[in-house]
């Protein structure tokens, strides 16, 4: 009679090793805020009680000298805090970790040490390839804070940074309106007696939603044009009112325009913002009506758009004053820092208790979205086909 064989070979009948997981061990973050470089650009990425909450979980917080003066904060506010204070550029570009609002410049990147974690804005329309080459020969991991997501998938920067474009809008228009120069003297809020101002916003994202709660929260009239009908129905919802809502037709829209005294341009592309109005409509607005083109750092959505700057904001074509500076919210950089504060903050201490920025962006999805080179590797398929670079997936380097 033969003899039953085991279903199972020696070697698995015999103990085997267990795979334990083992705790992370928390990392020293050191930081450095070098002081903005880039033309009219007053926020910073840290508040003094950020840089406290930091060096309570034992990080250390180098800082240069005044950088922080824009946003109406102190060198000896952020001392207090526990950073250190330095008017050495170049010690500040040395650290392991580089924070800022606005991306380096080829000079700036010359100070950078290889391997360096660097946390920025990217604005892609405004690099160049050599940009890309100069991370890539440092080895340096880079992070666009426009690109992290959080936990429901949405962009937190931009929606931030977008909620305070919106809002600007209106107090700019306001602002404009009241200038007798200017403008033509009327004021937006709803007075007894007095017609209210008409708004027309073009474009109902976060940017068109915010400049209907503050035009609609300072008594105008106001009528929003997308070709969403979805975001044109969420508008509604979060302002939680119903408003003249319409796709973007061209006889709708230009009776509107006709009418109105504010136009607010909120309307983004791919790789462009579309002309919605044309220099004809333009010319058939009433004199002394304001455009405020949000658009602008797209391009513009006004055919009649020129880029101006905050020192010399307006400029009047056709009888109608256009406003068209990129960058609105660094004109309110102190409300504008504390938000990027916010965001930065968690995920800075969250990097700090994970012992570093690989261990992070491999359990954190949205963070990891951010990632556009790991170690000099280019992984962002979007900068790879704008400037012919090769680039490789971030999931297949990071395991």
């Amino acid at each position: 009679m033969s003899k039953p064989t085991s279903p199972f070979t020696k070697e698995q009948l015999l103990p085997q090793e267990e795979m334990i997981e083992v705790a992370r061990k928390k990392g020293k973050l050191f930081i450095g805020i070098p002081r903005e470089t880039s033309y009219q650009e007053k926020r910073v990425c840290l508040t003094p009680d950020a840089v406290a909450a930091l060096t309570n979980n034992g990080h250390q917080v180098l800082i240069e000298t005044n950088a922080g003066l824009g946003a109406s904060f102190t060198d000896r506010e952020y001392s207090e805090a526990g950073a250190e204070i330095t008017n050495d550029t170049k010690k500040v570009f040395g650290c392991p970790i580089i924070l800022k609002v606005e991306p380096p410049s080829l000079e700036e990147l010359e100070h950078i040490n290889p391997q360096t974690v660097l946390i920025s804005a990217l604005q892609l329309k405004t690099q160049s390839k050599k940009f890309f080459q100069e991370l890539a020969k440092k080895r340096i991991t880079a992070l666009g804070f426009e690109f992290i997501r959080d936990s429901d998938g949405a962009y937190p920067a931009v929606r931030a940074l977008s909620e305070i474009a919106g809002t600007a809008a209106v107090l700019i228009a306001s602002e404009i309106m009241s200038d007798t120069l200017v403008g033509s003297g009327l004021m937006m809020g709803n007075i007894s007696g007095v017609p209210p101002a008409e708004v027309v916003i073009i474009g109902a994202g976060t940017v068109g939603e915010f400049a209907a709660r503050s035009a609609i929260g300072l008594g105008a009239n106001v009528k929003v044009f997308d070709n969403s009908i979805t975001k044109l129905r969420c508008l509604q919802t979060n302002v939680g009112r119903p408003l003249y809502t319409s796709t973007i037709q061209p006889k709708n829209l230009l009776k509107a325009l006709r009418r109105s005294d504010v136009v607010i341009g909120a309307v983004r592309g791919k790789d462009r913002s579309p002309i919605i109005v044309s220099e004809t409509m333009v010319e058939r607005m009433k004199t002394g009506a304001i455009i405020i083109d949000v658009s602008i750092d797209m391009g513009g959505c006004f055919e009649t758009s020129d880029v101006t700057s905050h020192d010399h904001p307006t400029f009047t074509k056709h009888g109608v004053v256009h406003y068209c500076v990129p960058n609105i919210p660094s004109k309110y950089a102190k409300t504008s820092s504390l938000s990027i504060s916010n965001i930065f903050t968690p995920y800075l201490l969250q990097i700090g208790e994970e012992g570093g920025i690989e261990n992070t962006v491999r359990f954190d999805r949205g963070l990891k979205n951010g990632l556009y080179f790991y170690h000099g590797i280019l992984t962002n398929k979007s900068i790879a086909d704008w400037f012919d670079l090769s680039y490789r997936d971030i999931n297949l380097l990071i395991m």
